[in-house]
């Protein structure tokens, strides 16, 4: 194993780790970075640091000695063992991640036991899930439970098991491929955003050690073995002397200030930057928290928090941290004995006070205008419906529409179709045939006709791709700002429901993808913002661009059902197929006939042609008019395409 002592820089994610070695309570890390940049080698490399443990002998809980709310207790003395780093890959299924019933020895010896899982392997050590923000829903819920309450409670098949199970939880992620759930997000105490050093003497030294270490890991891992040891004492000092160091209310003040200035939701994090700031104090041996040990633990503790919308940037920026830190200094010299003043509160024009500015309008355009003119502020956000895609899907994990999937909620058994074995219903069918099967001792005479298959029922993510007429019309001006409405909307819904939402334009000569297919909600907002209109109308390029983006995204998950909403008033000014602008656009809509499509019909004036009605029809899709574009309305159309 890589020596922690060994890693190049990573300084705040060094010390964020050995902070919550020192303080378990502070409630884990999560580490958000780009590949590549050592981000598990660091945390795997924590666990030789973490302190030896006294347990229960046998205990395979890995219980305080003396320990009585202990499935395995009374216990038998106590014995010393390594603190464990047990890692949770991200398809584990709910069995492996909460435990389950011993199947062996349900078969061997005919009796109901209980077999742990990870949850009860990581108690009182850490709990490491590398691409946490892919994790399945259905396990996210399981580890807030487990959290949240410090126990795990297990009630299945036939098994009712309550255990013990405080660990550390340590997540990376790479915020490119999606976000994370933000009750999951909230239970991480702190975080830390590591990226790769610009300075190349930083990057040769990386390399010089990763080769060292690859050709010879024994030696590499000995010149670093008195630096950790060192490391490791230091960890065990600071926990002794945890208890010890106090938190003057002067410092309390600064840090309810703090939290109060950035808005923070709930009181969470004031207690997670008390936790950090007395472990720092511990960590450097001081007897007393401080202002730069309250500063040390904001600068790890509240960027994930102060993320009030998923398009806000995370992190703080220096200059805000100055300001609170100031703000809070007026608060920590307040006297102990002033009583708050109840009528304190935001001014009317304060923050969130007031009215928003009126939206300014773009140029008119003729249908010729230059292809430089950026889109138009969107809509006002709405509060997204659920949009759901009829049917059964294939189970791609998700939130939103009804799926089979090969984990999650089991739902009843099968012979003929299911995935992995439904136990209690195999011993079930089998139990009643053991004397006609001559069975006179322990375990159980099976037949293959007595398996039962496990049937399971999820929830999928889809794929919303927006096809819109970004021409240079005053019509399309408000057709994307209607449309940036929406998919703002369907984003913020796709942050908690692993959902993807792209957006293809069409203009000028040709279309583009404007926006790709992708549920991370920070580069979505930033592509929106650069969104170009202008130009003549090329449907047919439009349609064919969406059918090719689909088929990229078949290729890379078949199982994402995709559902397109094509803006268009169905007119077709050029084309990129050399024919008929309008034929040609007919054309290319059969290639989209066997998805589920709706057409929102944008269209205007007294006089109406009715060709978004024949694009519709040629798609075999559903047709609305653009001013039925509400998430009422769009979410039943969606249900009922």
């Amino acid at each position: 194993m890589f020596p922690f002592s060994a890693v190049v820089g990573h300084d705040d994610l060094r010390l964020a780790l050995l902070l919550n070695a020192v303080h378990p309570g502070i409630g884990g890390v999560l580490v958000r970075g780009e590949k590549g940049t050592a981000k598990s080698t660091i945390v795997r490399a924590l666990a030789a640091l973490l302190p030896e443990l006294d347990v229960s002998r046998g205990c395979r809980f890995g219980c305080v000695p003396g320990s009585t709310d202990c499935p395995d207790a009374p216990h038998d003395g106590s014995e010393r063992r390594p603190a464990r780093l047990v890692e949770l890959p991200v398809g584990a299924t709910e069995d492996r991640l909460v435990g389950s019933l011993d199947l062996e020895k349900a078969l061997t010896e005919g009796v109901r036991a209980f077999q742990p899982g990870l949850l009860a392997a990581a108690h009182r050590g850490v709990l490491y899930v590398d691409e946490v923000n892919l994790l399945h829903d259905h396990l996210v819920d399981l580890l807030l439970d487990a959290a949240a309450m410090g126990r795990a409670h297990v009630e299945r098949e036939g098994v009712s098991v309550s255990h013990p199970a405080q660990f550390l939880l340590v997540g990376t992620m790479n915020p490119e491929e999606g976000e994370l759930r933000p009750q999951l997000l909230d239970r991480f105490g702190l975080t830390v955003m590591v990226k790769a050093a610009r300075d190349v003497a930083v990057r040769t030294e990386v390399i010089r050690r990763r080769l060292a270490y690859e050709a010879d890991p024994e030696t590499f891992a000995g010149r670093w073995a008195d630096e950790d040891a060192r490391l490791k004492q230091q960890i065990t000092n600071a926990r002794a002397a945890l208890a010890s160091v106090s938190l003057p209310d002067a410092e309390l003040r600064r840090i309810a200030a703090v939290c109060a200035a950035f808005e923070v939701d709930g009181m969470r994090a004031d207690l997670v930057v008390a936790r950090a700031a007395t472990a720092h104090a511990a960590w450097r041996g001081a007897t007393e928290v401080e202002e730069s040990d309250v500063e040390v633990a904001v600068r790890l503790a509240l960027p994930h928090r102060r993320r009030r919308d998923p398009f806000d940037e995370p992190g703080i920026e220096e200059q805000q941290l100055e300001d609170a830190m100031r703000q809070a200094a007026e608060h920590a010299q307040e006297p102990e004995d002033q009583e708050p003043d109840p009528t304190d509160g935001p001014d009317d024009d304060g923050p969130g006070g007031g009215e928003l500015p009126e939206p300014q309008e773009g140029p008119k355009g003729n249908g010729n205008a230059p292809n430089d003119r950026p889109a138009p502020e969107p809509s006002p956000a709405f509060k997204a419906r659920l949009l759901e895609v009829p049917g059964v899907g294939e189970g791609a994990p998700g939130k939103r529409s009804r799926a089979r999937a090969r984990t999650g909620r089991v739902v009843r058994s099968s012979t003929v179709d299911g995935s992995g074995l439904h136990l209690a219903d195999t011993l079930a069918a089998a139990a009643p045939h053991q004397r006609d099967r001559g069975r006179t001792g322990a375990g159980l005479t099976l037949v293959p006709g007595d398996l039962r298959k496990a049937v399971r029922e999820g929830k999928e993510s889809n794929l919303v791709l927006f096809v819109v007429d970004a021409s240079g019309s005053m019509a399309a001006q408000k057709r994307m700002s209607a449309v940036s409405g929406a998919v703002i909307s369907l984003l913020r819904d796709a942050y908690q429901r692993r959902d993807k939402v792209g957006v293809v334009t069409f203009r000028g000569n040709q279309a583009e993808v404007a926006l790709p297919p992708t549920t991370s909600v920070d580069a979505a907002a930033t592509r929106l913002k650069k969104m170009r209109t202008g130009g003549r109308t090329p449907l047919a390029d439009g349609l064919l661009k969406a059918h090719r983006v689909l088929e990229i995204e078949r290729l890379r998950d078949p199982r994402k059902r995709p559902l397109v909403v094509l803006l268009t008033d169905g007119r077709a000014t050029s084309s990129g197929l050399g024919g008929d602008p309008s034929k040609d656009a007919l054309k290319a809509a059969t290639l989209l006939a066997q998805t589920a499509v709706v057409v929102v019909d944008c269209e205007q004036g007294h006089v109406r042609l009715g060709l978004a009605q024949k694009i519709a029809d040629a798609l075999a899709g559903t047709c609305v008019k653009l001013d039925q574009l509400s998430a009422d309305h769009l979410a039943g159309v969606v249900r009922a395409a």
